[in-house]
């Protein structure tokens, strides 16, 4: 008998119930069931075309989604139901997450009736977006408790996937969960429950589809809102705390809906007048209104004063507006000053002792332009480093660096008069380049996918680029850092203009060579990882063709099968930020950490045994280390052809490529990660790729660039047999 059934239901709307039963039977749970109830034919033959596991109950075209709901939930058999809308998505080792929890929970005999979970949202805009109902289930904590006790859980968006409901509590409610639209029976669950549990974990991704490619909806169906609130707040009677949310979320959603434009006037009156009783009738005693504008909506929607609240509403627009205008004229004024005083900057002598450093669009002090600034004080320290820092990535910078923040006087006086301007992306289109000046592209990769005007074959990637504006840029470059013959072909290639290509190696992966047995052991302890541990270093890149972060791993389970000897160091791309991962959850019992805030990025490479990444350039750059790296290659053909790319991955890998989970599973557990053909692969992409880099390119740089030594007399490139990469943790621990 499963523990778990896992209900999906509805009409196969948008195709999107194929990739969504296509995760689920990707890695399926012995404890678990799949129920499809499936509505019309389409969705009836996609679940039949899935695993003879998936238990599919047809039901005809029309069937609405509560109906559909009782006929999944009459043919399951686990304790816990967890509904699943055909729509909506599971995000990979989400199923083996909640049936843990929901273990725990029966193991300890803790009766709760309800597991809530966190979510993740899709649009046709974006991808993965978190949630903000994280914090709230965050601090519940894993302890099980009434809702009364935390009322605030009220709040969490009222969605059904994101409530894990006991079959018999189901079934004792089976009249009021059956009824109403989605929203209406998630809060009816919370408030029926006895005792919840929270899972602040990222378990079900909602999708939210176009309104415009969706039948459109009377405007009456707004009244439905309505009715959804008059039927929950009976169910808080006696109940002070949760009245009180219940209904500052109710105001809040009538006030909301009221204020859409969609409503014909005649609706709009009826639904303004019963939103006014419902604000009335349910006002619970001693209710404080909130104050300001806010305050006045509440007032107005109380005392029914239709045309007064349309006065309100029309005044309300005229006041944003004219601030609108306002702050238009001050960023107009602003830019104007900020130009003033950058032309007048501009009109000095530059400073032979000034270079402005920035990496990543002005994350901080990180990769090629850190590792020059670093030797650039040893070998000259007459010159001055300034480094350009966002606002928010000020507090992080290193105590005593001398910066500057984009936008500000000094920044513009900086660029303006310094010799030296270094970055491994483009400065902004408004910075000139002045004939005395010397710009130094220090690039961050090599180049796999297509860059530069390669870019304009594949829409894809080069959603949003203006290359004329990318080519003045790489007009004012008069040198341009390169780690090998390849990366200087392309680079010549995708960015064509007379600057000197530096053949030198990238200065970042100077560490590689550098750093001590010491350097590794404190690299591993500053990441928790224990002596005798095997440090396996995740790290997939970005897809042009998704716009969120989501693993492509099952993770949970990845680890599981490595066992307790191996830890997993998972790095989301820095274009999603390290805040925004999903991958916070996923710490468990120190097996898994989520590194996608860590910097630098080469002390990670320097703590991990070994590399599985897809097509990030970080596999050039460890390759240096001489470790074994796995390529997880499960989308090539998609990858290839959206991206584009300058050399197939599959025939020139660094190591042996998995193309699904269980095949990446089977070369990590039978030691084939580390074997000949792997060591043989690796020397043959180590030749071409770590060409130029043997722990001196940053000197080479800074002896070139800045002190205007000619290329005869810079220290040579050694051969490869010559380079001693750095120990690998297994030599640092002895």
């Amino acid at each position: 008998m499963p523990h778990l059934s896992l209900i999906v239901y509805g009409p196969n709307t948008q195709g999107h119930l194929t990739e969504l039963l296509d995760s689920l039977t990707a890695h399926p749970l012995p404890d678990t069931e799949v129920i499809v109830a499936a509505v019309g034919d389409w969705a009836r033959e996609t679940a039949e075309g899935h695993t003879p596991e998936t238990v599919t109950v047809p039901l005809p075209e029309g069937t609405d989604d509560a109906a559909a709901r009782a006929a999944g939930a009459a043919r399951a058999r686990g304790r816990w139901l967890h509904f699943v809308h055909a729509k909506d998505g599971v995000p990979a080792g989400a199923p083996r997450l909640v049936a843990e929890r929901t273990a725990e929970l029966d193991r300890n005999d803790e009766q709760a009736d309800v597991l809530l979970l966190d979510h993740l949202t899709t649009t046709w805009r974006t991808t993965g977006a978190p949630s903000r109902d994280g914090r709230v289930l965050a601090a519940a904590g894993r302890s099980v408790l009434a809702l009364d006790e935390n009322p605030a859980l009220l709040r969490l968006a009222p969605l059904l996937g994101t409530r894990v409901l006991t079959a018999d509590f189901w079934r004792a409610h089976e009249d009021d969960l059956g009824a109403g639209d989605e929203a209406r029976v998630a809060q009816t669950a919370l408030l029926r429950a006895r005792r919840v549990a929270c899972l602040d974990q990222v378990a079900y991704e909602n999708r939210e589809l176009r309104p415009e490619s969706l039948p459109p909806l009377a405007p009456e169906s707004r009244l439905a809102l309505i009715d959804r609130y008059e039927a929950l707040l009976p169910l808080t009677e006696g109940r002070r705390a949760a009245r009180a949310v219940l209904y500052d979320l109710m105001v809040r959603d009538l006030l909301r809906t009221f204020a859409r434009e969609d409503m014909p006037e005649p609706v709009a009156r009826a639904f303004f007048a019963r939103a006014s009783r419902a604000a009335v009738r349910w006002r619970p005693e001693g209710h404080a209104r909130p104050g300001g504008l806010e305050g006045v909506r509440h007032t107005l929607l109380e005392e029914g004063a239709y045309t007064r609240y349309r006065a309100f509403q029309a005044a309300n627009r005229t006041r944003r507006a004219a601030k609108k205008a306002v702050r238009a004229r001050k960023r107009q004024a602003g830019a104007k000053l900020r130009d003033h005083y950058y032309r007048r900057a501009l009109a000095r002598p530059v400073d032979p002792g000034l270079a402005v450093f920035s990496a990543y669009w002005d994350r901080g002090v990180a990769c090629n332009p850190a590792a020059i600034a670093a030797k650039l004080a040893e070998l000259a320290p007459h010159i001055r480093p300034v480094w350009v820092v966002s606002k928010e990535n000020e507090a992080l910078l290193p105590a005593g660096t001398d910066h500057v923040v984009p936008g500000t006087r000094r920044y513009w006086e900086t660029l303006a008069t310094a010799t030296y301007l270094v970055n491994n992306v483009n400065f902004p289109n408004a910075v000139v380049k002045r004939p005395d000046a010397i710009h130094l592209q220090t690039h961050h990769g090599t180049p796999l996918k297509r860059m530069g005007l390669d870019q304009r074959d594949h829409p894809a990637a080069a959603q949003g680029l203006d290359f004329a504006a990318l080519l003045s840029r790489i007009d004012k470059w008069d040198y341009s850092v390169s780690a090998n013959s390849h990366t200087t072909r392309m680079w010549e290639r995708a960015y064509p203009a007379r600057y000197i290509s530096l053949d030198h190696g990238y200065p970042r992966n100077d560490v590689f060579y550098t750093a001590t047995a010491a350097d590794v052991r404190a690299a591993r302890e500053r990441l928790g990882i224990p002596p005798g541990r095997t440090a396996v270093l995740y790290a997939p890149t970005h897809r042009d063709y998704e716009a969120g972060f989501t693993p492509r791993l099952d993770l949970a389970t990845l680890a599981d099968r490595l066992g307790e000897d191996t830890v997993l160091l998972v790095r989301a791309h820095y274009f999603y930020g390290g805040a925004a991962s999903p991958l916070s959850g996923l710490r468990r019992s120190g097996r898994i950490i989520d590194v996608s805030s860590y910097d630098p990025v080469e002390e990670l490479c320097l703590a991990a045994d070994a590399l599985v990444t897809d097509y990030s350039s970080i596999m050039f750059d460890y390759a240096n280390l001489d470790r074994p790296i796995v390529v997880y290659a499960d989308d090539w053909e998609t990858y290839r052809t959206t991206r584009g790319v300058y050399f197939d991955l599959m025939a020139e890998a660094p190591g042996h490529v998995a193309r699904t989970q269980e095949e990446l599973t089977e070369i990590l557990t039978s030691g084939a990660w580390r074997d000949e053909n792997a060591a043989k692969a690796r020397t043959a992409f180590r030749r071409r790729f770590c060409e130029f880099d043997d722990g001196r390119a940053a000197e080479r740089v800074v002896r070139r660039v800045f002190l205007g030594e000619p290329e005869e007399a810079l220290p040579p490139v050694l051969p490869p047999e010559e380079r001693t990469p750095a120990p690998t943790p297994e030599e640092a621990q002895g």
